[in-house]
């Protein structure tokens, strides 16, 4: 039961809904993920875009049914509560905060790298400043700023596809789909591809703020899937179809360099404009995102009490988006938190294995329906444990503190 005045304010339509899961999807990993993916997967690169998108299909699937059944805010980790019990909901949640903070530290400096490189700290300092700002302001200042950003994300990516694909340099032969990588790498670049899919769970985290969530989330969520995927599919066949991927695969900035080699090189500095604006997206969405699990963990006590208030006016968790701002801008300030993105994949899937898990109890459900979360629940497995060894290992060990915190506090007082 959710606490007297802490509710929110249910003010987002479908639009809004796919808006959001657009702004944390179509960001800033179709800018990077794809050379770090290409230099996995080699010629699987296509093949490893198919394998995160069946995977994410499956926790997309997941996560509307349990949001249609839950809609509140904290999408997984009141999943994990209500359908496996206490202690999977906190670790989801604990998965979810820890890598996602990370991820918004990673996002903006991202931001800083494009926009000014020389003061990268600095400049990300400010953005998550500016966009704590923002949602303090309410959700329909940040759900318009979002369709403002994906508009602009959309348009850039749009240019890119036209020009690689018209270029009299796009060649059929550098799409040879093959596994020079080896199954491995293909796997490897799925799991790190995947990053940039998993927006579809803002949209369930933001449940509590969606008016009629059992008819809005479950078309919300397969709609933003879909589109990003038609999206990611193209840029990567225009990009492949000028680079190849091993030119692909060791470029820092994959976008503006397939342009420049599609022979329009003026317009690199509006895809680098583009990056920065989708970073400023992910930002965006992120923060609300991380906010709302702490909010619905603040309610529970697994985190600090007083981090689950909302503000009277503004109805938003101001303490919970005012502390994961602090966090995010400490982290921008002080770390280099590119590594930080394997260790983000993969707190996200164990996010999301909790997720199909808990979809699989729900009843009744005929048996051909528990073969999505089943599906689901194994590929984020497979995907998590097919990451770079570093990024398993501190996912891990960050996974055993969580739990160890949890043993200590002890289980909360009934809500």
């Amino acid at each position: 039961m959710t606490p007297a005045g802490s509710e929110l304010r249910r003010t987002l339509g479908l639009g809004d809904a796919v808006v959001v899961g657009l702004g944390s999807m179509v960001g800033a990993g179709i800018f990077a993920a794809l050379a770090p993916a290409a230099h996995a997967a080699g010629s699987g690169l296509l093949p490893a875009l198919a394998v995160a998108a069946v995977v994410a299909y499956c926790n997309a699937t997941s996560s509307a049914r349990l949001a249609a059944r839950y809609p509140a805010s904290g999408g997984t980790y009141v999943y994990g509560r209500e359908r496996l019990g206490e202690f999977w909901g906190y670790l989801a949640g604990w998965s979810f905060v820890v890598g996602k903070t990370a991820s918004c530290a990673a996002m903006a400096l991202t931001v800083g790298a494009y926009v000014w490189p020389g003061q990268a700290h600095a400049v990300a300092v400010a953005a998550v400043v500016a966009l704590t700002a923002v949602n303090y302001g309410g959700m329909q200042k940040s759900a318009w700023l979002t369709r403002v950003i994906v508009a602009v994300v959309l348009a850039v990516l749009a240019s890119v596809v036209v020009v690689c694909l018209g270029s009299g340099r796009s060649g059929a032969g550098r799409l040879d789909i093959g596994l020079s990588g080896g199954a491995g790498g293909v796997l490897q670049a799925a799991g790190l591809l995947f990053f940039a899919f998993a927006g579809y769970a803002r949209i369930a985290t933001l449940g509590e703020e969606v008016r009629d969530p059992a008819r809005t989330i479950p078309r919300a969520i397969p709609l933003a899937l879909g589109i990003t995927l038609a999206v990611y599919g193209c840029v990567a066949l225009a990009v492949l179809s000028v680079l190849g991927p091993a030119d692909l695969g060791g470029t820092t900035a994959p976008l503006a360099d397939a342009v420049r080699a599609a022979g329009v090189p003026e317009l690199a500095p509006v895809v680098r404009a583009g990056a920065a604006v989708a970073a400023l997206g992910s930002l965006l969405a992120l923060i609300l995102g991380v906010s709302r699990t702490t909010l619905a963990m603040a309610r529970d006590r697994h985190l600090p009490g007083a981090l689950a208030a909302v503000h009277p006016r503004y109805q938003v968790p101001h303490r919970a988006e005012l502390a994961v701002g602090a966090a995010v801008a400490v982290l921008a300030a002080t770390v280099d938190v590119r590594g930080a993105i394997g260790f983000s994949s993969f707190g996200v899937l164990a996010y999301y294995a909790v997720a199909n898990a808990s979809a699989w109890t729900l009843d009744p459900v005929p048996t051909a329906a528990r073969i999505v979360p089943a599906l689901g629940l194994v590929g984020c497995a497979v995907l998590a444990f097919s990451l770079p060894v570093v990024s398993v290992i501190v996912g891990v060990g960050v996974l055993a503190v969580g739990v160890v915190a949890y043993a200590v506090r002890g289980r909360p007082a009934p809500r």
